[in-house]
């Protein structure tokens, strides 16, 4: 059974700290999940959850027994029920995967466009040069003349898609099931991830969203009543972003060394000055929860923001690209036509 997505651990989350609220057992919640639930998958995870939780087992067991949730929505449950607090974690679990889904669907949105609109460009083209080159050709030989320069050369082209259509075809098969492993595999995304990165924009778009994540999560943790270095352990794991790995590492090192979590914060750069001075602000007065939650926001902000000007940019660019195309593939055929059509005249 594959892992829960951000929204469905989210909605869970939800429900679980409604029903704490409730005073609601989480067996009997469960129950109430499952005469809920619409599909086989969904009803296997709650009967495994409640026959692992009425063995005698804590609920975080009874979720790890599922096999379907991250090893942090583990670690911070069973803290929750350590603690006493379940109802607050799993409210803060929900905010947090709340926001991951919201940032995903930004990353989703950003890639979806351009790429509908790069497939629309090539099947634009390929229409262009393997059906309605052919027929201006036609009339070209009617008229005792014949294709040249660019347009013979985008004719040839044209012709040897036709004669090989079935390698192009396969290209294609190709290129689609490159586009599947990119976005839908964990190692294709780990590629992706690994050369975008070393392009400036995106690189600096990384390090906004793995900074946004690692605040979330201190944010959750700290909460939660987690002592900070353990938390650090967490949040490390939740944190896809090896620069950022490597400054939390720094941080623990700092905070073995004897150093605040704010002066650990400051030395290993992760945020910039003004975020580190808010958290030793809110180091001091207790609140630094409250603080990460604050600059978690900011950076999922920023990175929504940047994400849709980088559409706003790419949505006129690839539409005048695609016209700037098709319109010299036109031209090549169009003005040679009216020269021979008024020589004849």
């Amino acid at each position: 059974m594959k892992n829960l997505n951000n929204r469905e651990i989210a909605s869970f989350c939800s429900q679980v700290a409604m029903f704490q609220q409730a005073g609601i057992t989480p067996v009997e919640g469960m129950r109430l999940l499952l005469s809920d639930a619409k599909t086989s998958e969904a009803k296997k995870i709650y009967e495994k959850i409640i026959s692992t939780c009425m063995s005698g087992e804590p609920f975080y067991t009874g979720l790890e027994s599922a096999e379907v949730f991250p090893e942090y929505v583990l670690h911070m449950v069973k803290l929750g029920e350590e603690s006493g607090n379940l109802d607050d974690v799993m409210n803060s679990l929900a905010s947090y995967y709340e926001r991951e889904d919201e940032i995903a669907d930004s990353i989703r949105s950003a890639i979806s466009y351009p790429s509908i609109m790069i497939a629309m460009m090539f099947l634009v083209i390929i229409v262009l040069i393997t059906k309605v080159l052919p027929i201006f050709n036609q009339v070209f030989i009617q008229l005792g003349s014949e294709m040249s320069g660019f347009s013979a050369s985008l004719l040839k082209l044209g012709n040897q898609i036709n004669t090989y259509s079935v390698v192009f075809l396969l290209l294609l098969i190709l290129c689609v099931g490159l586009y599947f492993y990119a976005t839908k595999t964990a190692s294709g995304k780990r590629i992706v991830r690994k050369v975008l990165y070393k392009i400036p924009f995106t690189k600096k778009l990384y390090d906004n969203i793995a900074a946004g994540r690692f605040a979330s999560g201190i944010a959750l943790t700290t909460a939660s009543g987690m002592d900070t270095y353990r938390s650090l352990d967490l949040v490390a794991q939740l944190v896809e972003n090896d620069t950022i790995k490597e400054k939390i590492g720094i941080c623990k090192k700092s905070l073995l060394n004897g150093s605040s979590f704010p002066e650990a914060i400051g030395e290993c750069g992760i945020f910039s000055n003004f975020y580190t001075r808010m958290i030793a602000v809110g180091s001091k007065t207790g609140s630094t929860d409250t603080v990460m939650n604050k600059i978690a926001d900011t950076y999922q902000k920023e990175t929504t923001k940047k994400l849709a000007d980088l559409i706003s940019v790419l949505e006129p660019t690839l539409v005048i690209i695609l016209s700037l195309i098709v319109g010299l593939i036109l031209l090549s055929v169009i003005l040679p036509l009216m020269g021979v059509m008024s020589s004849i005249g």
